[in-house]
């Protein structure tokens, strides 16, 4: 870890954080035992309590006796976290997680996505929906990427309704040689409509979570707009740094 202005115990979590993102410790893993970890680093014991209880009032570890902090199961990833992990591993999903691709097409791209893609409205956009399941078969959530039709020669298999391994964001960045290097995301929550329902195999009335996450190159050019749906049980936590006092 390096230097900051951030606290010690805020620096930890966040990097435990993203090993547990990236699969470094994937669910049901056992973090290092603390006075282990704190006399690695040459910190004070309280120093790391304070990085685990953070991690364990998000939800993200349990301390399991007998056994020490065990890594929880399917933690939530945020845009950002599963961005990270790609970059990391190569890999989209977190041990346990699978997807199943339910269409991939070339279609005339709705007025919302052109104008985040930043294309000429009734112009073709690549579209690819997927649903995401969990260690019990359970669905997660549901997504849908957009990109930009003109990569779909350079891109074919983002025209497949297959998975690709590296991600399909990934895999269009090698395709055309640009990267991604912005991201942004949105959440909101509203009620699910029967689409939403089908996806997700849930009962209406019923509340969603929608989330949007475009990722951009340094120049402003989108590579991927996402749109994702979740059903109740997933939590989103962002960490913040606030102005010092004046």
């Amino acid at each position: 870890m390096s230097e900051s202005s951030i606290p010690k115990w805020q620096a930890l979590a966040d990097d435990l954080r993203g090993k547990i993102a990236d699969g470094t410790y994937p669910p049901g893993s056992t973090l290092p035992r603390q006075i282990d970890l704190a006399v690695e680093l040459g910190w004070s014991d309280f120093t790391v309590r304070r990085a685990y209880g953070a991690l364990q009032a998000e939800g993200l570890i349990t301390s399991v006796r007998n056994r020490g902090t065990v890594v929880n199961q399917m933690p939530h990833m945020s845009g950002r976290d599963r961005a990270r992990a790609v970059r990391a591993t190569g890999k989209i999903y977190t041990p346990g997680e699978y997807a199943e691709i339910i269409s991939a097409e070339l279609v005339t791209a709705p007025a919302e996505v052109a104008e985040v893609l930043g294309i000429e409205p009734g112009s073709l956009a690549i579209k690819r929906v997927r649903v995401t399941f969990g260690p019990d078969n359970a669905r997660r959530s549901a997504s849908t990427s957009w990109y930009d039709g003109t990569h779909a020669e350079a891109a074919p298999l983002l025209l497949e309704a297959a998975r690709i391994e590296a991600g399909s964001w990934r895999y269009l960045e090698q395709q055309i040689g640009v990267s991604a290097t912005k991201g942004r995301d949105s959440i909101e929550a509203r009620l699910a409509t029967a689409e939403d329902a089908e996806m997700l195999g849930i009962e209406l009335p019923a509340a969603v979570k929608r989330s949007t996450s475009v990722l951009r190159t340094s120049e402003g050019v989108v590579v991927e707009y996402g749109v994702s749906i979740a059903g109740e049980g997933r939590t989103s936590i962002y960490d913040y740094e606030l102005p010092a006092a004046e």
